[in-house]
């Protein structure tokens, strides 16, 4: 199998490393010429996880995105979900005709608030059984260390997520399939709100003791919230969802919980921005599971704190006092 990769950060760094293990041609886009540079003649990429060794013998990298789609049926989506509709506006349902798309962005499309598997669907065309979902705690600095990592493929045609699964598994990677592509997507956009919300607590002065407790309620929010935006019958104790949940929540490695942690010490929300100089997706998923939410009116307390800490200026130590008063 021929896979493409869409995307310049650490994760499609990562995924890339991961599909040069078994493959060997691994087709790659990026936005940026200095990145396209720097894996040909250092073999890392230059701007996000410099630490990642890459066989460049089987790499193709460009920054021709109809290039790079044109190669493989199979293409990995790795860009961030706030800049996926920006990304892609220069394809056509005719360039992704035929293709089959694996989702490895963790997030919800700000302009559309959709899934990006709601969004493919609507805009190009992509049928269900053409899509897959990648996800799990799986940070991409670990990867780059080889270190031992678990992944869930999730399709609603079983042979299509046992072949990627397949297709993903090697010394360092783990994977196992499902058939839970909207549980998990919206999952993998839940957690990283509440490793937010995590953050905002460490920076604040809260201890582990109340994070621990904050998680856990998220736990059963995300339980909550999956049962009505995404019904069917699914255990959220598996690694996918609560695994997941507690490595963004708790890792040194997550984007979001630095971003929360900086919001919780003051900051805000343009300069942690601007300090981060990276994505922290649950910022815009934030907004975008409130606004979803009040069609759904699902009993998510913890998540619509962070909404209105980030959007509505709302004082971090009040709603944390008050999130105190219900936790259970």
């Amino acid at each position: 199998m021929e896979i493409a990769v869409l995307g310049s950060g650490s994760w499609a760094t990562a995924i890339v490393k991961i599909a040069t293990q078994t493959h060997q041609k691994v087709y790659w886009w990026v936005r940026e010429q200095e990145i396209v540079d720097g894996v040909k003649q250092f073999g890392h990429n230059p701007l996000y996880l410099r630490t990642c060794s890459l066989d460049t013998d089987r790499i193709f990298i460009s920054t021709d995105l109809r290039e790079i789609v044109s190669k493989t049926r199979n293409i990995i989506l790795v860009i961030p979900a706030a800049f996926v509709a920006r990304s892609l506006q220069t394809l056509s349902a005719e360039d992704l005709e035929g293709k089959r798309i694996i989702c490895a962005t963790k997030g919800i499309i700000p302009e559309t608030n959709q899934i990006v598997a709601d969004f493919l669907h609507d805009s190009f065309g992509l049928k269900e059984e053409m899509q897959a979902v990648v996800s799990g705690p799986s940070h991409a600095e670990e990867i780059a260390q080889e270190r031992m990592t678990y992944l869930t493929v999730g399709s609603v045609d079983n042979d299509f997520a046992k072949e990627i699964a397949e297709a993903l598994n090697c010394r360092f990677v783990k994977t196992i399939t499902s058939n839970d592509v909207r549980g998990i997507e919206y999952g993998s956009v839940m957690k990283n709100i509440y490793a937010l919300a995590a953050g905002i607590a460490r920076g604040a002065g809260y201890g582990d003791n109340f994070i621990a407790v904050l998680i856990a309620n998220a736990a059963q929010e995300t339980e909550r919230f999956l049962n009505i935006a995404a019904p069917q019958t699914r255990d959220t104790n598996c690694f996918v969802y609560l695994g997941d949940l507690l490595v963004t929540a708790y890792s040194q490695h997550s984007r979001n919980r630095t971003f929360g942690q900086m919001i919780g010490q003051g900051y805000s929300v343009k300069s942690a921005q601007l300090e981060m100089a990276m994505v922290a997706e649950g910022y815009y998923a934030a907004a975008c599971i409130h606004k979803a939410n009040e069609t759904m009116q699902v009993d998510i307390p913890i998540a619509e704190a962070v909404y209105r800490i980030l959007y509505e200026r709302a004082s971090a130590d009040a709603e944390l006092k008050n999130l105190s008063a219900q936790f259970r």
